[in-house]
């Protein structure tokens, strides 16, 4: 029998979002239940699950939509705290929700409280820091058509 070394390496937790938009251009917020700020739509990807495949899940789950978003957007490396381990987040484009797929938007009571679009200012006021600039660096990558290294938040030369 041959041991997988693999199993001795580093393990990070990792999360995927989508960035969802409307006609003006606002993002799409999700307020949890459990937490004291807002985030965008997406969460953990579950084991041995692409991060794909975990955010066409979780949109699923917490708006009950089926969306297939395009292109990555953001990657962003979070270090360690006292509560967290360290992770990968992935922020893909969920492209721009149109009025009657709004209209269908269905939460899930006991995970979101309420959703919301706002602005980018409005994003920041609702946003933990951290998010905010994840947030901010998803719409300017899809303006510019790339894909963006950020750790913590910060882009990284």
């Amino acid at each position: 029998m041959t041991d997988d070394f693999t199993a001795t390496l580093p393990r990070k937790r990792m999360g995927a979002a989508a960035l969802l938009t409307d006609g003006r251009g606002r993002v799409l917020l999700v307020e949890p239940t459990y937490k004291s700020y807002f985030e965008i739509p997406g969460g953990s990807v579950e084991a041995d699950e692409s991060p794909y495949t975990a955010v066409v899940r979780e949109l699923k789950e917490e708006l009950g939509l089926p969306v297939q978003p395009g292109r990555l957007l953001v990657v962003d490396w979070v270090p360690p705290r006292p509560d967290r381990t360290e992770g990968l987040m992935l922020v893909f484009d969920g492209g721009e929700l149109t009025s009657a797929q709004t209209e269908q938007i269905r939460l899930p009571a006991d995970e979101l409280r309420s959703w919301a679009w706002c602005t980018e200012q409005e994003a920041a006021e609702r946003l933990s820091e951290l998010l905010a600039r994840r947030i901010t660096a998803a719409v300017k990558a899809r303006a510019e058509g790339t894909v963006v290294y950020l750790e913590n938040g910060f882009f990284m030369a």
